[in-house]
């Protein structure tokens, strides 16, 4: 909400005055050091002399060269060309530069040019004057330039460090937000007062609230540690105020981002989870000096991956992406990386479907790649779910092709990229990744030099289709934020974690390894939805609150969705390297029943026979329990059009034989 008040003369002048064109307010500046500048040296003659008429009177050449060297001083430090809101230690230094000059410069023609010389002394209490006057004027228009009453939100900054004295300066600046209170945890700093913004406890923050109207805090914490930001996430969540933050630390410090940056609050800091840090010695293993190759680089986690591989110092990246604008997308982004931080890696980004074996074949054989991870898949449930053979196809035949050409080119390390939904599928896409671990697995057994290992983790968190991105999208449209379930329960990670994992994973492998994440307690949707409606500034509309803001409404359970997703089947699991990572053991067929599922597989695919297909996938995936009947599209169309035309066809066959019963 927006604070609006009604302006008088006084505020239309200072509206007029800034919008008028720079040349004119250059103008205005000049004279009004014009009048400032003799206005000083007369009261520093008046001081000195104890007489005002002497002081104005005497020496009327030195006024004349008192501005003759000021102005030109003054111009050639670009006093003119700055922007009085924007003021700042620059300006002050130019200020202070000028003013020194201009007085030593008007020492000279007092003493080798008048007849009657002023005493030094007079000199000193004119340079503080011109200080004062040239300096404090603009300090003064800029103050009321930027403390003008305008139509700003009231805002409170929690954190009163660096970042938040900066993040203040900046908001000033700009018409959008105030700010008007500062709240730290350090008690030294209660009762002080930064950019004329007084700092108080957290504790009054509710009262601060209702004082100053305020409608939303600001986070300055870009160091403090995810724990204690998801504590100050929780005090704030009853206020009902829109909850945003600065950048962290680390991307300030590399550059990736300003202070000034304020965002919505990460997902991260609304789980219940710290993040997982990667082990330094696993992290490069299998990428420094080597050629890395990632299938799938334009999607969410093969795009991460890519960015974290490239600070890595690998010797080229292969980039394969079936999406041409994806593909163009991470290719620049890569190449910026590389630039931005001096690397010498050459990037080869090249569109490609990873089904096709040969062109994968002679992708990994012209390149030499070393280390492979295949992030190509698709994982969106309900629309693999409705187009069954190209997500059999893409999930499960692609992998098993570039896990061939891998084998074939002698690819040192390989890495599958699978998921939560692979245990204990009820869907198809579940099924289709838990299958292709199964075909590594199985090329592992038939015998190879190269190391095939599989990392299994939960959803990620801001990737494409993800629920918060679609919440936020829900929130900034008024709502209502849909869940399918009121009990449907998550396991989360952020999309870096995610990535840091499988690069790990990859050092660990002995050959045929599953690899899981320990994810700490899932997170229900529905309590996601509600801190993120809060956090807002929104209240949910329910039967407790019916004048809430937004509604969030329970859609049911999409085709093949589970209430709850496991990471393991069954409970063998054996510890790592990595204290947050387990390796998981788990049945696999040997190669040659693989082999011929596979082939039955793409038989079945070629004359779309999705029935068939999906009795094959049930095959082999012993667990896999489909939760409804087939929901393939265009199956069910052909195969609704197909009962229709038989009808048709049964009626016109009875019609026909009418006729020929009918006597005459």
């Amino acid at each position: 909400m927006v604070n609006k008040r009604k302006g008088g003369a006084t505020e239309r002048l200072i509206a007029w005055a800034v919008g008028l064109p720079r040349p004119a307010k250059r103008a205005i500046m000049l004279a009004a050091d014009g009048v400032m500048i003799p206005l000083a040296l007369a009261t520093a003659l008046w001081l000195k002399n104890g007489n005002a008429s002497d002081g104005v009177v005497a020496s009327p050449w030195l006024y004349i060269a008192a501005l003759g060297v000021s102005i030109p001083i003054f111009i050639k430090l670009g006093l003119y060309r700055a922007v009085v809101r924007f003021l700042g230690a620059r300006a002050s230094k130019a200020i202070f530069s000028g003013v020194t000059g201009s007085v030593l410069m008007l020492v000279l023609v007092n003493e080798l040019l008048l007849e009657q010389p002023v005493p030094l002394t007079a000199f000193a209490i004119y340079w503080a004057l011109a200080l004062l006057y040239v300096g404090g004027s603009r300090l003064l228009a800029r103050q009321v330039l930027v403390l003008r009453p305008r139509e700003s939100e009231r805002v409170a900054i929690f954190g009163a460090g660096e970042a938040g004295a900066r993040l203040a300066s900046s908001l000033y600046a700009g018409r959008d937000f105030l700010p008007v209170a500062f709240v730290d945890d350090n008690r030294s700093l209660w009762g002080s007062v930064i950019h004329g913004v007084e700092v108080y406890s957290p504790d009054q923050l509710a009262d601060l609230v209702k004082i100053y109207d305020i409608r939303r805090v600001l986070l300055a914490l870009p160091s403090v540690n995810h724990r204690r930001r998801r504590e100050i996430l929780a005090s704030l969540e009853s206020l009902a105020l829109h909850v945003q933050t600065v950048p962290d630390i680390g991307d300030i410090v590399v550059g990736h981002a300003r202070v000034e940056d304020i965002r919505d609050v990460e997902a991260s800091d609304l789980l219940g989870r710290e993040p997982v840090a990667p082990d330094p010695r696993l992290f490069d293993a299998c990428i420094r000096n080597k050629i890395v190759m990632v299938t799938g680089a334009g999607g969410s986690i093969g795009a991460e991956l890519c960015r974290q591989i490239a600070r890595l110092g690998p010797r080229r990246m292969v980039l394969l992406e079936m999406s041409e604008l994806a593909l163009y997308n991470i290719d620049r982004e890569m190449r910026h990386i590389v630039g931005a931080e001096g690397r010498e890696v050459e990037i080869t980004a090249l569109l490609g479907n990873a089904h096709h074996k040969y062109r994968m074949r002679e992708i990994i054989q012209a390149y030499g790649v070393q280390t492979l991870y295949h992030a190509a898949a698709y994982k969106h449930v309900p629309i693999v779910e409705e187009n069954i053979i190209e997500g059999i196809h893409n999930n499960v035949i692609a992998t098993w092709y570039t896990a061939e050409a891998a084998h074939e080119c002698g690819v040192e390390t390989f890495v599958l990229i699978s998921t939560d939904k692979a245990v204990n599928p009820t869907n198809v896409m579940g099924a289709t990744k838990r299958l292709a671990e199964i075909v590594l697995q199985g090329v592992q057994k038939r015998g190879s030099r190269t190391r095939f290992c599989m990392v299994r983790f939960g959803n990620v968190l801001e990737s494409s289709g993800s629920v918060v991105p679609l919440f936020r999208e829900q929130i900034r449209r008024g709502g209502p934020l849909t869940v399918t379930h009121r009990d449907v329960i998550r396991y989360f990670m952020t999309i870096p974690e995610a990535s840091q994992l499988v690069l790990q994973a990859g050092a660990m492998a002995h050959g045929g390894d599953l690899f899981v994440l320990n994810m700490g307690k899932p997170v229900r949707i529905v309590e996601l939805a509600r801190r993120m409606v809060s956090l807002s500034g929104m209240t949910v509309r329910d039967e407790e609150t019916p004048d809430g803001d937004i509604e969030i409404r329970f859609t049911g359970l999409r085709p093949a969705e589970k209430l709850f997703e496991e990471l393991l089947i069954g409970n063998n699991t054996t510890g790592t390297e990595h204290p947050m990572i387990m390796r998981a053991i788990e049945h696999s067929p040997e190669w040659p029943e693989v082999q011929e599922l596979l082939q039955q597989l793409i038989v079945a695919m070629g004359q779309f026979d999705v029935r068939e297909a999906r009795e094959l996938l049930m095959r082999a995936v012993r667990e896999y329990r489909p939760s409804g009947d087939i929901a393939d599209l265009v199956w069910r169309w052909s195969e609704t059009h197909r009962a229709a035309e038989g009808k048709v066809t049964n009626l016109q066959a009875r019609r026909a034989s009418s006729k020929r019963d009918t006597p005459g």
